[in-house]
């Protein structure tokens, strides 16, 4: 396997990566990275390309051009199976989990390479202790689940596979203010257990709020990028996300 001298606290890095849908061309030389035990948030509105960056890291797409390596092993010549192996977990939009089953059966899912169900119980616990109303509602239907306990849901799920890096793609879409607050806390909490996040969001001034960094996306060029602090202060993202 390939591999490549990135900076020591680097786990993911794209590298002037461009993909396209046919003849349209949807990234262009698209770089950023994300270190251990940071959230770095993608922003920009529909159609930017933060759907295409996240499936083309997972290698639902494959690049045209540049390279993506995660702990210093070059990823975007594997199977999205093989990715995932390696440690990425994702909150995909809209949630995805299986409404007819229940809130445990979900869970079980998102860690369905241990056989143990011992080890499970084990994962689940800690996942209850991060979300107790998931505790309360461990035998309930997912699919009868409030929009806040069903995100609460998708990310205890990625988190059962005890992942190196999550990726969030619009994670609050949705969702009532109120229990976006919320979700945002919890988002704080994974941060401070050490799992570093990249997370694509629609709402800049939650995700700002959270990240340490941030790249703003529009149509598929890296616009602006720096600390959220240099993201909150620029006339750019005000004027275009934070209604400043």
């Amino acid at each position: 396997m390939e591999k490549h001298d990135m900076k020591q606290d680097v786990i993911l890095k794209l590298d002037k990566v461009s993909t396209s849908y046919g003849k349209v061309k949807m990234l262009q030389e698209v770089s950023l990275e994300v270190s251990n035990g940071e959230i770095v948030c993608l922003l920009g509105s529909n159609g930017s390309g933060k759907s295409t960056t996240i499936k083309t890291i997972l290698g639902l797409v494959k690049p045209d051009s540049g390279q993506i390596w995660f702990e210093k092993e070059r990823i975007d010549i594997l199977s999205t199976f093989q990715i995932v192996a390696k440690g990425i977990s994702i909150v995909p939009e809209g949630r995805r989990l299986f409404p007819r089953m229940s809130v445990y059966l979900n869970l079980k899912l998102g860690a369905n390479i241990i056989k143990d169900e011992s080890r499970l119980e084990e994962k689940a616990k800690r996942i209850y202790e991060l979300f107790p109303i998931l505790r309360e509602r461990r035998n309930q239907v997912a699919g009868t689940l409030s929009g806040g306990e069903q995100a609460m849901l998708a990310i205890g799920r990625a988190l059962m596979s005890e992942p190196k890096l999550i990726i969030m793609d619009e994670p609050s879409f949705g969702m009532a203010p109120i229990l976006v607050e919320q979700f945002y806390e919890t988002i704080k909490q994974i941060k401070a257990s050490g799992t570093p996040i990249l997370l694509s969001e629609q709402n800049a001034g939650m995700a700002l709020a959270v990240a340490d960094r941030g790249y703003v996306l529009q149509k598929g060029v890296v616009k602006i990028s720096g600390s959220t602090e240099e993201l909150k202060k620029s006339e750019e993202v005000q004027k275009a996300y934070l209604g400043g």
